[in-house]
């Protein structure tokens, strides 16, 4: 599956144009999708130097993306050949979704057992709730 992700308030906290500290999970969370053949992008509005920290901060952390801000490594937006600014991912992690960006545990339920939002939600709501034990006053 070819999956984008976003990088500010997504894969780090939200302190453009500085880097923000690292939202749980994240990294090993899109280590795995890499190690189960996923293909991601990096799709982020930073560009130049602001860009080349996000991608060596990603490297540092063990996650490498297939492309960034483009379809593939070797596509050349600077050639006189057209190209859709529109990505051609199945899927897509960012933090602006409709609804907000899920903790990344949801994240990985939702690619590995290819579920919708609305399965883990219904799945939480049939769960069994656990039966608290009722306090006496007297303690024998």
């Amino acid at each position: 599956m070819i999956i984008a992700v976003d990088f500010d308030g997504t894969i780090v906290k939200h302190r453009y144009p500085e880097i923000g500290e690292e939202i749980p999970f994240a990294t090993q969370t899109l280590k795995m999708l890499i190690q189960e053949r996923h293909q991601l992008i990096l799709w982020t509005v930073r560009e130049g130097e602001l860009l080349e920290d996000a991608i060596e901060w990603c490297k540092k952390r063990g996650v490498e993306f297939y492309a960034i801000n483009k379809d593939f490594p070797e596509e050349d937006v600077n050639k006189n050949i057209h190209f859709s600014r529109k990505l051609k991912a199945d899927l897509w992690i960012d933090d602006r979704n409709l609804g907000g960006l899920p903790d990344w545990g949801t994240i990985y339920r939702m690619i590995h057992e290819n579920k919708t939002w609305a399965d883990i939600l219904q799945e939480e709501l049939e769960a069994p709730k656990p039966q608290r034990r009722k306090n006496k006053w007297w303690p024998f």
